[in-house]
């Protein structure tokens, strides 16, 4: 069985960490290169790291904090934001990062998840997928979770997995900084209908709630933030809670 994985992200805004709740209200939550050393320290399996207005602000991802952070770290590395051609995938691998993420500019070119995954190979295209309940249908949003789109949640998930997406981020953000668990049935659905590993964001407020969204074999990693930055849960032991509950983690010598 393929361990779980422990993903702190780390959405960077101004060059700076923040967090807020349902996508709003942010607040500061320390130096991104400090926070991406310290978890790779700590246990952390892969570290996401998302430039949340680049979209929104017309702008690309900062290449040069990316290159910091990856100078920082031995683990895998995924950056999203802004990215909407090969040409940006191409500066940011360059800068070190292993994986990239897109949402906006797949939503409006699904193409771009094609191009990527012919050019770069899809264990290197992350789509990430921000969805909120809307009636009882989950309906996909871009620009930073801003903007509803067309797009229903699962539909979407199946066709980037067409397309040559290697994961799915999905972010809930009707549980999005509440802490008070992951969109575990959302992700249920999405994990028995796809191949392709799925990333659980949005809610995690106490170890549990990671162990919920594992057990049974659902998610195949767990992303979480405030947590993490606030130091309210420890990865390493959060990771041994979860192995003393049967959940595979990789835990360090």
């Amino acid at each position: 069985m393929l361990s779980k994985r422990i993903i702190p992200c780390l959405d960077i805004k101004d060059g700076q960490t923040v967090k807020g709740v349902n996508f709003v209200n942010l607040r500061q939550a320390g130096d991104p290169v400090e926070l991406a050393e310290l978890y790779a320290k700590n246990g952390a399996d892969e570290l996401v790291f998302l430039d949340i207005t680049a979209t929104v602000e017309k702008r690309k991802t900062f290449a040069e904090l990316v290159k910091k952070i990856a100078e920082k770290i031995n683990i895998p590395f995924t950056v999203g934001g802004g990215i909407s051609t090969v040409e940006d995938v191409s500066l940011l691998l360059n800068a070190g990062a292993d994986k990239i993420s897109i949402n906006s500019s797949a939503i409006k070119n699904p193409k771009l998840v094609d191009d990527l995954a012919k050019e770069f190979g899809s264990q290197c295209v992350v789509v990430a997928i921000d969805t909120r309940n809307i009636n009882q249908i989950h309906v996909v949003h871009s620009h930073g979770g801003r903007t509803p789109t067309d797009k229903q949640t699962i539909a979407w998930a199946n066709e980037v997995q067409d397309r040559g997406a290697g994961e799915i981020l999905l972010t809930s953000m009707d549980h999005d900084g509440t802490k008070n668990g992951f969109a575990v049935e959302l992700t249920n659905k999405l994990t028995k209908m796809l191949k392709i590993p799925v990333i659980a964001s949005g809610g995690a407020g106490k170890m549990e709630h990671f162990f919920e969204i594992f057990e049974d074999n659902q998610a195949d990693a767990a992303l979480a933030a405030s947590i993490f930055h606030f130091k309210e849960i420890d990865i390493l032991d959060l990771k041994r809670f979860l192995h003393a509950k049967n959940i595979a983690v990789r835990l360090e010598n």
